[in-house]
């Protein structure tokens, strides 16, 4: 396992900030605390590091602004506040980033421009020019046209996947908890701090709880969410309190936060996308033998698949379930998915008889896929060779 470095010696760091680090519900913006996190930045990027900043507040900043009442709000409010609120953000950022002479850049980011393909390499595209010049992303989801079918709906996982989308070696993120416990402390006095996560289990995952604040999406789920994407793509990630001054200077000297080793063997680039999709069109349900055969590195043949799921097309990403209903891979389906249930457990030699066309003799070729969880575990894997490839 690749040991916890300090933050100086990362390449390239990606920051998300949470909505109640950054405003406050009567007051509005944050302004010292905002004024000493761009000069930890500052220090940051004075030792030969990258830095992006996926920052939420938006919607929280417009609404403090506009003077909106508490509780949830209807979208075309929310959509409102976030279009006065991201002025002021962006306001916010450049002029604080300004005292140590670095200059920001304003990236808005909706759930399709990470999803497909294209638009995922134009925005990386951006982002590198960003850093290339030296300057700091500040990356928002782009709340004004975001609807909840056509949204990632926290910005955990849209900063892990900038942090893939950049080739980011360590994800931060800032919250108003200081790391991963056992069980949700604020429901739980004897739940115990976890300092280092080597692997996102199924246990881990079921430690999550939900989202403790007003001005937050998300909470623990979606940060061990973001987890898996982060790491999968050898990204460490580290989730850490934001509500004391100089949080990255904080954790610099010790102060307390949990950190997720990156995987040993990280994706490739295009492997890192598949990974990532937040939303899989469909989902393959596989037996036993077929676990087998795609952890030993073997292409899914459609023999191994009992159910399929979901409406998708030939090179869709969807996902692959194992018999105990956990995911385990991803990848580029090879058919449509009417094409897909017909040949349902068949032999590869049949798909033409079935289909009326050759068609691909796997469902998804190994080199379009990705494992996503570990499938070594007896109720995952057969002991004996049932391997459908």
């Amino acid at each position: 396992m690749t040991t916890r470095k300090p933050l100086d010696r990362y390449r390239r760091i990606v920051i998300k900030i949470g909505s109640a680090l950054l405003v406050d519900r009567k007051t509005g913006l944050k302004k010292a605390w905002l004024d000493a996190m761009c000069a930890d930045i500052a220090g940051l990027k004075a030792k030969g590091a990258d830095v992006l900043v996926v920052s939420s507040g938006a919607i929280a900043l417009g609404r403090s602004v506009l003077d909106l009442p508490s509780g949830a709000l209807k979208l075309e409010e929310s959509q409102a506040a976030a279009a006065v609120g991201q002025i002021s953000l962006a306001r916010a950022w450049s002029e604080s980033l300004s005292r140590d002479e670095i200059v920001a850049g304003q990236i808005l980011l909706t759930l399709g421009d990470t999803e497909e393909r294209r638009r995922y390499l134009n925005a990386r595209a951006t982002i590198n020019q960003l850093l290339k010049i030296g300057a700091v992303p500040i990356i928002n989801e782009n709340d004004t046209v975001a609807t909840s079918e056509i949204r990632y709906g926290d910005n955990d996982r849209l900063a892990a996947r900038v942090a893939t989308m950049t080739g980011a070696d360590l994800l931060i993120l800032l919250s108003d908890i200081d790391g991963l416990y056992t069980a949700p402390p604020h429901l739980d006095p004897k739940a115990e701090f976890l300092e280092t996560i080597a692997e996102i289990t199924p246990e881990i995952e079921a430690m999550a709880g939900g989202a403790a604040s007003e001005l937050s999406r998300g909470g623990m789920r979606t940060k061990i969410d973001a987890g898996k994407i982060a790491t999968t793509s050898g990204c460490a990630m580290i989730i850490a309190s934001g509500k004391t001054d100089s949080p990255l200077a904080a954790i610099s000297n010790g102060a307390r936060s949990s950190w997720f080793a990156p995987s040993g063997t990280p994706v490739t680039a295009r492997k890192t996308w598949i990974a990532g999709q937040l939303q899989p069109a469909g989902e393959l349900h596989v037996d036993d033998g077929a676990v087998t055969a795609l952890g030993a590195g073997k292409s899914l043949l459609p023999a191994g698949v009992r159910k399929v799921t979901g409406v998708f097309s030939r090179g869709d990403t969807v996902a692959i379930i194992g018999p105990s209903g956990r995911e385990i891979a991803r990848g580029l389906v090879s058919y449509d998915a009417e094409d897909a249930r017909q040949i349902v457990g068949r032999k590869s030699a049949e798909i033409e008889a079935i289909l009326g066309y050759p068609g691909r003799t796997a469902m998804i070729h190994r080199d379009d896929m990705v494992m996503t969880s570990q499938v070594n575990s007896k109720s995952e894997r057969q002991k004996k060779d049932t391997a459908h490839a």
